[in-house]
Formats: C-alpha cells, structure tokens, sequence
C-alpha cells in the first residue's frame, strides 16, 4: 500500500528546526516550500541576512547542518534545497514586508491611486503594521509618503537599481 504523505504535517515538524539552525548562523528562513514536482520531493528553504548578503558559504553550513535531523523527520526521499530569496523575487508572505524594511521595493497595485494613472511604484519600505495590514512606504520618484494597506496591493518584489 502507498504511504499517503501530509506535507502540511511534515513542514511543521521541520519548521522549527530549520528557523533555530538559521538563527544560529544569524539567518532568517523567509520561506520554507516542501512540494512534489515531476514524482519527487522538494524542500526548498529561502534564507535572508539582515545585515549582509546570504553567501553560499551561509547556504552550505545551513545544509550541512540540517540534513541528518531531516532525514530522520522526513521519512521519504527528498531534495533539499537551501539560497537566498533572489534578488527580486516577489513577497509571498506579510512577514516579508517586517524583513525588508528599509529596503526598495516595487508595488504593483490592483488599482491606480485616486488621481493617479500609473498602478506600479518604487518606493522605501518604511515599515509594516501587521495587526492593521498596512505598509508605510516613501515613493522613489517624488518622496511621497504614504500609508497602503495590503488588500490594495497586487504584488511587491525587491527592487534592485
């Protein structure tokens, strides 16, 4: 009989070992993703420094320091994978916006502002409210602050110049 896999159950058995070995490296796992693709498993782990670039070397130790205890979590043949978010890789959770702030970012609107035309801004990621959901942001172009909450917000990526 096939052994049925939970995903949900096995990220939650691991979560808390992968984000207590990043913060021994002074590393944040941003996003923790285990999937099935083409019949195999994947675990890819996504890791952010706040005070420098994530290093391969950083990656390297992280692996190296994970895979005897997942394998002895997760009872299957997996890959794992272990990099930094990417450049300008698109926020998939609210926690990325406490991240990255002080960062550039770029915002892409489900609707232009009122009097505006354009829906996609650069702008400083000021900070992030989470029990209101609303970012504080100081657009690039004209030093404009504002204040947008995320049920307005399409997408946000990284934005590098």
């Amino acid at each position: 009989m096939k052994q049925e896999i939970n995903r949900h159950e096995i990220l939650e058995k691991i979560t808390p070992l992968i984000e207590n070995t990043a913060i021994r490296f002074n590393l944040i796992p941003i996003e923790i993703d285990f999937e099935k693709e083409n019949h195999r498993w994947y675990l890819r782990i996504f890791l952010f420094a706040h005070d420098r670039g994530v290093t391969l070397d950083d990656c390297e130790k992280v692996t190296r320091s994970l895979s005897d205890f997942l394998d002895e979590l997760i009872p299957f043949k997996y890959y794992l994978e272990v990099s930094s978010p990417g450049l300008e890789r698109k926020f998939k959770s609210d926690k990325e916006y406490l991240f990255f702030r002080g960062k550039n970012v770029s915002i892409k609107l489900k609707e232009p502002l009122e009097g505006e035309s354009e829906n996609i801004f650069r702008a400083n990621l000021i900070d992030y409210d989470e029990a209101k959901r609303n970012i504080y942001i100081k657009r690039l172009t004209d030093e404009k602050e504002m204040i947008l909450n995320l049920d307005k917000i399409k997408n946000t990526r990284l934005y590098i110049e």
